[in-house]
């Protein structure tokens, strides 16, 4: 697609509201656009990009359905906060997620109580005071919605990276006369109408504590509850957290877009105990509570292939996602720094560990080089003084993540071994730079107030980046020695050993264990409940988390329980999972061992004493702790009854976890 073809299609979906055909948007977005050029193509590119980046929803065969035209006239609702009650206002923050048009700002909405807009006005205090009103857009984001509310804000987080301001102002509604007028008290809430989703409109009506029956709001609740796992299940973590919660609602359909309703907030962090965030990378999603968001195996894992041009094609297939506008950047940058060989373009685009043929070569340096020359003709090294610093940084980091990725696909290291989410973070790290660059070669120049929060960023994405290299390097490094101790010594498969590192998701519960390779995963079952101390009353199952057919599944996606340590090393499955119950997930990662000297199962390290089995999930378990520490007595005391009267959540005896060792063997 061409651009103005993409913003005749965004201005479309804005504007419409019924159900509509690719026929109905081709046709729409010809009309628009007034180009005559691509359009034998144009249909596919746009059921493509529907399919791909979720543009919009699938509503029946052959017809969608606009975000506009999804969530136009529902209803939510929003439940102010202690604080916002003692001060009088209403923050809209993440309130609106996902019912708001998403390419407004929080500080543009407006709130209308009977027909008349609520004043806006501001709310001052400490970053951290305002981070929890930001937080369903990723708590990592919070400070970047903050900084957007104003300009003050902006350059206040600009000018020291690794300090917080010491305070910032955030947009807030005027609503003292209503609290008054409405004897509001904590727990009350506001039933929100959209009155117009492109401008971000709502209507407030208020609804007391208690008003709805228990009935209705538990229906509202298990219905959230099985299309979040639907929107899971189909899409994964998603893109954002705002794209994960509005396809959890499509799913949900018109109940789950009505009243009675809990707040998406009391619902994510106060009711469910199913969800919980989970890290991603460098960000975070809703997810599994109890469970880890699988790692990617490539780079393309966050952004996918769309409505590609021949140039973009190319790179995609040899997993480097970046639009040919990312290039046109590069090409720039070899003018600023005065390198502009095509080769040396080429190889920073595509690094020679790609393996790219030679006919993709050649049209990608064929390319290079019409563009290359277009450029030169009206570039100005005295108009790029600002710009161009930032964006030579901005490429070399870019060139490097995508030169590691492929040296750590070649297989030279065992996957299992690296850093958690390393691929994720690399993928996120590409996608931020490529995007950077993508957006920094405008015709209106970025502010210097902009570039400077670019740069600043670009130095933390930098720090990260040298961050999970070293620990790349450490990896590849314990890898090699591991294999050539192995070598040295004589790897004897009837007598080798794995070391085992068992966790129980969602908590800081671990075990490491060195077990013989003949175990079976029925004899990991019991190691796993002995180490623990549950008692095998609840159904389990083994699971892997990136193989779809196998010769050791049972079926489904249930490993056979016949399978050894062994099977699952020679065919490189070194991670997985132990589902026990519904509520607990135990991640299991096995790792080569060289001590020589073990007889039988042995715990070497551990943390922490793991809950009772009868506690429900793991952030149960976490707010019992919290409980026992900080809470009431009275709360404290059903904390001590669920976990026991002398559980120490600290607590951890190896010599006793080596004695219930004692007598299983394979």
């Amino acid at each position: 697609m061409t651009p103005g073809q993409e913003e005749a299609l965004y201005s479309f979906l804005d504007e419409t509201q019924e159900a509509f055909t690719l026929k109905d948007v081709t046709r729409k977005v010809r009309v628009k656009e007034k180009d005559s050029r691509r359009f034998g193509r144009l249909q596919a590119e746009i059921a493509n990009l529907f399919n791909v980046r979720r543009a919009a929803f699938p509503i029946e065969e052959n017809k969608w359905l606009s975000r506009r035209g999804l969530f136009g006239g529902a209803r939510f609702v929003i439940t102010p906060s202690r604080m916002e009650l003692l001060n009088g206002v209403l923050i809209p923050g993440h309130r609106c997620v996902p019912f708001a048009n998403p390419a407004i700002p929080p500080q543009e909405y407006k709130f209308l109580w009977k027909g008349s807009d609520i004043e806006a006005s501001s709310i001052e205090g400490l970053p951290e005071e305002f981070y929890p009103f930001f937080s369903i857009y990723g708590e990592e984001y919070a400070p970047q919605y903050i900084a957007q509310e104003n300009p003050e804000n902006e350059l206040a987080y600009s000018m020291d990276p690794f300090e917080e301001p010491c305070e910032v102002s955030i947009k807030a509604f005027d609503m003292r006369h209503i609290y008054r007028e409405e004897s509001f008290v904590p727990g009350d809430s506001f039933v929100v109408t959209i009155a117009d989703w492109k401008t971000c409109v709502f209507n407030l009506e208020p609804i007391a504590a208690g008003s709805w029956e228990r009935a209705s709001l538990n229906e509202w609740m298990e219905l959230a509850e099985n299309s979040f796992a639907l929107s899971f299940k189909n899409l994964g973590p998603g893109v954002t957290t705002d794209e994960q919660i509005a396809w959890a609602y499509f799913y949900g359909g018109k109940r789950m877009m009505d009243v009675p309703a809990y707040s998406l907030e009391r619902f994510l962090y106060e009711k469910t105990d199913k969800f919980s965030i989970a890290p991603f990378g460098l960000e975070s999603r809703f997810w599994y509570a109890g469970k880890e968001i699988p790692d990617y195996r490539s780079l393309r894992g966050i952004k996918t292939q769309s409505d590609e041009t021949p140039v973009e094609r190319i790179l995609f297939q040899h997993n480097i996602p970046i639009s040919e506008y990312v290039v046109q950047s590069y090409i720039r940058d070899a003018i600023y720094r005065k390198d502009a060989a095509v080769s040396r373009i080429l190889e920073r685009i595509v690094p020679p560990s790609c393996g790219i043929s030679n006919w993709d070569a050649d049209f990608l340096a064929a390319y290079i080089a019409d563009t290359l020359k277009e450029f030169q003709d009206v570039y100005s090294v005295f108009t790029d003084q600002k710009v161009g610093p930032v964006r030579q940084e901005v490429c070399e980091l870019h060139s490097a993540v995508i030169d590691i990725s492929f040296h750590l696909r070649q297989k030279e290291i065992d996957h299992s071994i690296l850093p958690k989410h390393t691929f994720i973070v690399l993928s996120q790290i590409q996608n931020y730079t490529s995007g950077i660059l993508e957006d920094i070669d405008v015709e209106e120049e970025p502010s210097e107030v902009e570039l400077l929060a670019i740069d600043n960023s670009i130095d933390d994405m930098v720090d990260i980046y040298e961050e999970i290299k070293e620990m790349i390097d450490k990896s590849r490094d314990t890898f090699r020695r591991t294999n050539l101790t192995l070598v040295k010594d004589g790897y004897d498969n009837r007598r080798a050993w794995r070391t085992a590192q068992i966790s129980i998701g969602g908590t800081d519960v671990w075990r490491r264990l060195l077990l013989p390779q003949s175990f079976s995963l029925s004899d990991l079952h019991r190691v796993i409940l002995k180490v623990f101390n549950w008692s095998g009353s609840q159904p389990h199952k083994f699971t892997l988390d990136y193989i779809s057919e196998s010769d050791f599944l049972d079926g489904g996606e249930k490993l056979k329980e016949n399978v050894s340590l062994k099977e699952l090393a020679d065919n490189y499955l070194n991670e997985l999972n132990y589902e026990y119950g519904a509520r607990w997930t135990v991640k299991i990662i096995f790792s080569p061992c060289t001590d020589t000297n073990i007889k039988r199962p042995l715990c070497v390290a551990g943390e922490n004493s793991p809950p009772p089995e009868r506690v429900e999930g793991p952030l149960r378990f976490r707010r019992f702790i919290s409980a026992l520490e900080i809470s009431d007595e009275s709360e404290k005391e059903t904390a001590r009854n669920e976990l026991g009267r002398n559980f120490n959540p600290a607590a951890f005896d190896i010599d006793e976890c080596n004695k219930n060792l004692e007598g299983i063997v394979s």
